[in-house]
Order: C-alpha cells, then sequence, then structure tokens
C-alpha cells in the first residue's frame, strides 16, 4: 500500500471518531449552557487550535519558498492573505454565516438526536452538487441526480421509520430540518471561498483560522450585548470543561480531514469519511442511549452508497 494511502486511512479513520463523537459532546453540554454559548466558545477553542497549525504552515511556506525560489520573506508575506482588502466584506459575511451555523448545530442536535442528525449532516454531499452546479458552473450527471434521490430516500427511511409520520415526534422533523439548514449554508460557506483558494489569497488552515475568529467575536460579543453579562458562566469548572471538550472535538475534526486531504484526493478522502454515522450510532447508543433501528440500519446503508458513487462521478 502506497505509503500516503495508508496515512490517509490513518487520519480518515480518526477523523470519523472526532466527527462521529461531535454530536455526543454537543447532547452533554450543561444545562446553564445555551446554544448560542455554546456555538461562540467553540469557534474561539477552534481558533485557539488553528493558531498554532496556521504558524507552522507560514513557516514551512516560507521555508519553501526561500529554499527553491529564493523568494524571501517579503514575497511569500504578498502571498498569505492576499487581497484581504477587496475580500473584507467576504470574510466578514463568512464568519456570520458560520457563526449562526454553529449556533444552529446545537439546536439542531437538541431536537433531532445523535443519529438523525449525523445522518442528515450527510446530504452536504448532495448540496456541494447543487451550488457547484448553480455557482462554479460544475456538471452534474444522471447519475449524481439518482443517487441524490436514493440518499434522502436513505434519510426519509431513517428519520421517519419507514415513513411512519403519524407516530414521530414533531420535534424530530424539526431539527432534521434545521441540520439541512445548516449541511446547505455550510456547503455555501466553502462555496464562497473556494474561488480564494484557486487564486492563491488563502490557505484553508487560513481560512478555518479566520472564519473562527469572527464568528467566535461576533457570538460572544452579540451574547454579552443582548443575553447576559454574567461572566460566572465562563467560570464554572462544568462549564469550562465542556467548552474545551467540544471545541476540542470539533476542532480535532477539521485538523483530521485537512490531513487527509493532504494525503488523498477529495472523493477518497470524502468517502472515507462517509460512515461518520456509524461511528456516531454506536457512540449515542451506548453514551446516549439512542436506539439505533433497523430503519436506521437501512438508511445509513442507502446514504453510504449514495456519497460514494456521488463523490466518485464528481472525480470522473
Amino acid at each position: 500500500m502506497d505509503k500516503n494511502v495508508k496515512k490517509g486511512l490513518i487520519t480518515g479513520f480518526i477523523g470519523i471518531l472526532f466527527v462521529g463523537l461531535q454530536p455526543i459532546v454537543a447532547l452533554l453540554r450543561p444545562s446553564t449552557v445555551d446554544a448560542y454559548i455554546s456555538g461562540a466558545m467553540t469557534c474561539l477553542v477552534e481558533t485557539l487550535i488553528f493558531f498554532p497549525i496556521m504558524l507552522i504552515e507560514i513557516k514551512v511556506m516560507y521555508s519553501k519558498h526561500e529554499n527553491v525560489n529564493n523568494l524571501g520573506k517579503k514575497s511569500i508575506s504578498d502571498h498569505l492573505l492576499k487581497g484581504w482588502k477587496k475580500n473584507f466584506f467576504l470574510l466578514i459575511g463568512i464568519g456570520l454565516l458560520f457563526a449562526v451555523n454553529q449556533v444552529l448545530f446545537f439546536v439542531g442536535y437538541d431536537l433531532a438526536g445523535a443519529i438523525n442528525g449525523s445522518l442528515t449532516q450527510k446530504t452536504t454531499v448532495f448540496f456541494s452538487l447543487i451550488l457547484g452546479y448553480v455557482i462554479l458552473k460544475e456538471k452534474i450527471t444522471k447519475l449524481q441526480i439518482i443517487f441524490s434521490v436514493l440518499l434522502f430516500i436513505g434519510l426519509a427511511i431513517s428519520v421517519t421509520q419507514f415513513f411512519t409520520l403519524v407516530e414521530i415526534n414533531p420535534d424530530i422533523l424539526v431539527g432534521v430540518g434545521i441540520i439541512l439548514l445548516i449541511s446547505f449554508m455550510w456547503i455555501f460557506g466553502h462555496t464562497l471561498t473556494k474561488p480564494l483558494f484557486n487564486r492563491e489569497e488563502a490557505t484553508p488552515i487560513q481560512m478555518v483560522f479566520i472564519r473562527n475568529i469572527i464568528s467566535g467575536s461576533i457570538l460572544i460579543v452579540t451574547y454579552l450585548i443582548f443575553f447576559t453579562s454574567d461572566f460566572r458562566i465562563f467560570l464554572d469548572l462544568d462549564n469550562l470543561s465542556f467548552f474545551f471538550l467540544m471545541g476540542a472535538v470539533y476542532g480535532a475534526g477539521l485538523v483530521c480531514w485537512y490531513k487527509t486531504l493532504s494525503y488523498l484526493d477529495v472523493s477518497k478522502a470524502t468517502t472515507i469519511s462517509a460512515p461518520t454515522p456509524i461511528s456516531s450510532a454506536i457512540f449515542a447508543t451506548f453514551i446516549l442511549g439512542e436506539h439505533f433501528t433497523f430503519a436506521h440500519l437501512l438508511g445509513t446503508i442507502l446514504i453510504i452508497i449514495s456519497i460514494i458513487i456521488i463523490v466518485n462521478q464528481k472525480r470522473n
């Protein structure tokens, strides 16, 4: 097996565990911590995680340019966040978008539950197709359309337990609707940033840092102004433990994703990460006591198969 493939599989598998844990940790948050402050602190802890990673990336870029091209630090500095002034409002908009997204993440999972929520988040591959077609003019094949429909059939089977709508809790449907919205917003934000990467005006690591520091700042300031000015919420040991654990799990999932992308192409990395609902289901069953039913199993299989077909068609 190729060395990079082996590394990609390892980081991808570790990423599956961290991403699978995200909804579990979110649902274990203390009763005194609401979705708003949870979103704010998750973003700020991610900022702390990605700041040293960004500095290491910058150091590596300096080294490569000096050794290979002998350009010196001034030239490479022009490359880092090049054109940030013309992209200023775009960056603020992306920060605001992901701020709303992070809050809705907690609200959606509170209502939908870990298993239904994690399955719903896999619709990002569908929204990636649609927004890629609309904004980036990327092509969509007939096979991708067919398996996009199959993906939603799998999701419907899981959420409704074979379409038993009469017996289902309405809160679950509302939660699934919210997670569908954040899946769309997440891909929309990434679609808007893709041209910046193509023009080499930023790297993905820089973008994660920037969007999180903007999102976290917006949420923490508005929280203190409009909701509470009681700083004791930040001093409670249980709250602090949750803030750092949630941010660490979320940030670690992103780190593993970008490391996997550094070893494998996007389609292979996405295929490896497809089984994340399985890890969420296992954690949810043993930690939260949720019931993983046959409908969940069948829906998960349909969703994973659909994702693999869609992303491999996109690669081809």
